[in-house]
């Protein structure tokens, strides 16, 4: 989602919240990589719905990275995509019906603001802490082709003893 400056006044990152100084983000348990993919998976296909406009995602999948400092048994899983409505004057309607849909079945809007990117792109970010994840959406509408950059990432996690981490 690097197209401009982005930078979240209070300085996180996809809406996630530190709660240990090692790595800044929350711990989630302990879970299979395949689990919390599916997870993620999930959540963005939420996300998909929640825009409430026609139009086709990217396709690249979820990735998995090491949390840093917690040890090679830790991963946090994100999914990086766009969203491109088929017609770009739906990006508005797009970005409207993620910022009420945001605040409902467990998800929490933690922030909405304009970044201070040429564009003054709207970025929304917010968390669903039961399910341990957290998303952080930009509505690209003054690009040529007018897109949303989503972000979901889960907390981090450790694998089940004698488990590796596997990587997408």
């Amino acid at each position: 989602m690097a197209d401009n400056d982005t930078t979240n006044p209070s300085g996180t990152k996809g809406g996630v919240r530190s709660e240990d100084s090692t790595s800044g983000i929350p711990y989630g348990g302990i879970a299979t990589t395949d689990e919390v993919v599916a997870a993620v998976k999930n959540a963005s296909s939420q996300i998909h719905d929640f825009a409430g406009v026609p139009g086709k995602a990217s396709e690249p999948g979820p990735g998995v990275k090491e949390c840093e400092g917690r040890g090679k048994e830790s991963f946090q899983v994100y999914h990086p995509w766009n969203f491109m409505p088929y017609a770009g004057t739906d990006n508005d309607i797009a970005m409207a019906n993620l910022k009420e849909k945001l605040s409902r079945g467990g998800w929490v809007l933690k922030d909405s603001y304009i970044d201070n990117s040429p564009n003054k792109n709207l970025n929304l970010i917010a968390d669903n802490d039961s399910r341990k994840l957290s998303v952080w959406i930009v509505g690209y509408n003054r690009n040529d082709v007018p897109s949303i950059g989503i972000e979901v990432v889960s907390a981090c996690y450790r694998v089940p003893e004698g488990q590796t981490v596997d990587h997408y």
